[in-house]
């Protein structure tokens, strides 16, 4: 229902009930706000918290994995320089893309018409690796070490061509802003193990020095339409990681707690008048920020982290605002208890840029990346916590560019295949997945769609997708939308 008729009626309801001189209405909503937690009878700080819980009767079924973390690669990397080695491609390197690849394809503005494209081979070696025999590029030297850790997903697929769009619609199954993205959701059914951090933290970071950033929308964890407690709190990579975390100078924690207390009381009291659900989120919001002055930093405090440990995540592992930092906290976020742990790392759009910053894009992440894999094994949390690695599409096999200038070779955007991996949670290690055609352009077998990918997720997190709903003007809303099937395949019985 539209949350404004909601209220609408919300208020009429309270005014037939609530002001009569029975006052009926009064006892009825005084009930209901002891049993969740926001009754005034004492302060805020000392009601229990009902932030872990989630929606009845979720999970569906037990669960493979308790915590997601998404190392979401924003910009597309390369495919078919990183993950999916196909010689065809190396043969036909400086002549046109056969046309029966491209024919009625749509490709970004970039490239408009695709015929007369040359092919571009992959700008680093293949070689396989681990008794999986998983094919890496020279450009993932510790991805490879750990490929037997991992399931590789050469079979993926969208429709979107955009950046911004494609983002949106592998974060919250549709390409328009306004959708609960997957932690909201995650956040919403089955709720957070923990009530002293947030259930969906998102961090973000950008290589130095690159010139294909992409912008970090706030929708990319946004709740859309759920209320907005469920999105996800952004950790800042300078200062504090949430704003305002620090009390201002000459208040002291006593003085804080006591305002918090006020605000709550004015807060519950137009709660009482209107049963705007927002106005409950602001009051958890305000008790989440209060006990976050607590547990943040400890968090974000590495000292007592060994220095093997810090070995494995990069030398950029204590350097804050980096992809490694980041790593190492999802770690540390999902050992506290956060539900899904988001981290963005934007550079991969290498339209000009695959013989100079892609090298730095994988120096940044690779390491870190397969670091994480080997930190959470080697703590047992591997088995139930889900990682995945990919971005919103994939680049075309054909050159963009001038095939005479090798410092300025680039690939353009390409949804029709892609590579994306997944390690733990259930999930199977050492395994391919499906796989495109000799020139990486099409998925061909075992074709997996971005909402069949979110299926998948879900179901490791006890969810069945089609189960997991929202009724938003008149409709019961999933991630999934319409579609989408689980991967059975790459699961474990």
């Amino acid at each position: 229902m539209n949350p404004i008729e909601q209220n609408r009626l919300d208020l009429t309801r309270r005014q037939l009930f609530g002001r009569t001189a029975t006052g009926l209405g009064t006892a009825a909503l005084a009930s209901l706000l002891m049993r969740d937690g926001l009754a005034a009878d004492q302060p805020a700080s000392k009601r229990p918290s009902t932030r872990m819980a989630g929606l009845p009767g979720f999970p569906n079924f037990a669960p493979k994995a308790k915590h997601v973390i998404y190392l979401f690669q924003n910009g597309a990397p390369t495919h078919v320089d990183l993950f999916d080695y196909k010689p065809s491609i190396a043969k036909l390197h400086g002549k046109p893309v056969p046309n029966e690849f491209v024919a009625g394809k749509r490709f970004s503005t970039m490239t408009g018409n695709p015929s007369g494209k040359l092919m571009l081979a992959p700008v680093e070696p293949f070689k396989q690796h681990g008794q999986s025999g998983a094919w890496v590029s020279n450009f993932m030297p510790h991805t490879a070490k750990v490929v037997d850790d991992l399931c590789f997903i050469k079979s993926m697929y969208t429709e979107q061509v955009n950046h911004a769009p494609a983002i949106s619609f592998m974060l919250s199954g549709g390409e328009i802003p306004g959708r609960p993205t997957l932690g909201a959701w995650l956040s919403y059914g089955i709720g957070c193990e923990t009530d002293q951090l947030p259930a969906f933290v998102v961090m973000t970071s950008v290589s130095k020095g690159t010139s294909c950033g992409q912008i970090f929308y706030d929708f990319y964890w946004g709740a859309g339409f759920l209320p907005s407690r469920f999105q996800g709190v952004k950790f800042r990579g300078g200062g504090d990681p949430v704003l305002y975390l620090s009390n201002p100078k000459g208040m002291s924690k006593a003085v804080r707690r006591g305002i918090l207390d006020d605000i709550a009381a004015l807060n519950e009291m137009k709660l009482r008048d209107y049963g705007d659900p927002e106005i409950a989120t602001r009051i958890a919001q305000y008790e989440m920020a209060s006990r976050m002055q607590t547990s943040v930093p400890e968090l974000t405090d590495l000292s007592k982290e060994p220095k093997h440990v810090l070995d494995l995540y990069g030398p950029q592992a204590t350097e804050r605002g980096t992809f490694a930092n980041n790593c190492l906290m999802a770690r540390r976020l999902i050992e506290r208890g956060v539900r899904c742990v988001q981290v963005m790392h934007a550079g991969w759009d290498q339209h000009n840029s695959l013989t100079t910053e892609l090298y730095t894009q994988c120096k940044d992440t690779d390491q870190p990346s397969a670091g994480l894999v080997q930190d959470l094994k080697q703590r047992g949390l591997l088995d139930d916590t889900l990682i995945i690695w990919g971005g919103e599409f994939g680049r075309t096999p054909f050159l963009q560019g001038d095939m005479k200038n090798r410092k300025r070779w680039g690939r353009d955007h390409h949804p029709y295949a892609f590579t994306t991996w997944l390690a733990g949670g259930g999930v199977k290690p050492g395994i391919t997945h499906g796989a495109s055609d000799e020139l990486a352009m099409n998925a061909q077998t075992d074709k997996v769609h971005v909402h069949d990918l979110q299926a998948t997720i879900l179901n490791q997190l006890g969810i069945d997708h089609e189960k997991l709903t929202f009724k938003f003007q008149g409709r019961h809303f999933r991630l999934t939308d319409v579609h989408g099937h689980v991967v059975k395949k790459i699961l474990k019985g």
